[in-house]
């Protein structure tokens, strides 16, 4: 995808790509195999969740009682995707010979116990982290917040998008990421993590991180362009 000068100057943009770059830093630098990088990775789908969840709350409505839906969407979303991030969390961790004993833990009741699971293996996931790795995590958890602000609510794309289309969302991203992801993860376990592979993997992923970003909100643009000459003619 050819980057033309408005690029340049897109400000998530930026700062997506700023905070791609810890992990080149960490894989070349800081020593990091691919259960760091995979690790990571997983860690990034719980703020791209949490950051959805936003979305959900402060998407326009056009009547009042719609917001009553988001009563209902926003915790079957926490619950559903919670579960979804629970799995595929616990098995990257089980992938890489961590202890399990940290599932053991799930007593809360019905569909509850996926949030509890989740938590579990957000806190095995984080104890295994080094300060670096928190660093980086906390980088993309900002990016994701400079790109929900200028995005969604300074460039208006809440007017433009109905919370149940949210709900769906950000799994069509995660799929796809993860399985080229855990791919590179699975290959360069296999050769013990040799630098150029994961290398090759961070650069995989920033580039999907990219093209999602610029598809998604070359979408968004293109409705606001369209509705400001319907509102012209």
């Amino acid at each position: 995808m050819k980057l033309n000068s408005k690029y340049l100057t897109n400000i998530p943009l930026i700062v997506l790509v700023a905070a791609n770059l810890i992990p080149f830093w960490g894989v070349i630098f800081w020593d990091w195999d691919a259960f760091n990088v995979v690790l990571l990775y997983w860690s990034e789908n719980i703020v791209v969740g949490f950051y959805n969840i936003l979305k959900m709350a402060f998407a326009r409505v056009s009547k009042p009682a719609e917001h009553l839906g988001k009563l209902f969407m926003i915790p079957f979303f926490s619950v559903h995707y919670g579960g979804f991030c629970a799995v595929h969390g616990s098995f990257v961790l089980m992938l890489f010979k961590q202890d399990s004993s940290f599932m053991d833990n799930t007593t809360w009741p019905c569909f509850f116990v996926f949030l509890q699971m989740l938590l579990n293996v957000i806190r095995q996931a984080y104890s295994t982290m080094s300060l670096e790795m928190r660093y980086a995590m906390g980088a993309l958890c900002i990016s994701h917040g400079v790109s929900f602000v200028y995005n969604y609510l300074i460039k208006g794309e809440y007017a433009k998008i109905k919370p149940e289309k949210l709900m769906g969302s950000p799994y069509a991203r995660i799929v796809i990421m993860h399985l080229a992801v855990l791919f590179g993860a699975f290959l360069t376990a296999a050769l013990g993590s040799p630098i150029g592979i994961l290398i090759i993997l961070v650069g995989l992923k920033t580039s999907l991180d990219v093209i999602f970003h610029l598809r998604q909100h070359k979408k968004h643009q293109a409705k606001t362009d369209n509705a400001a000459k319907t509102n012209v003619a």
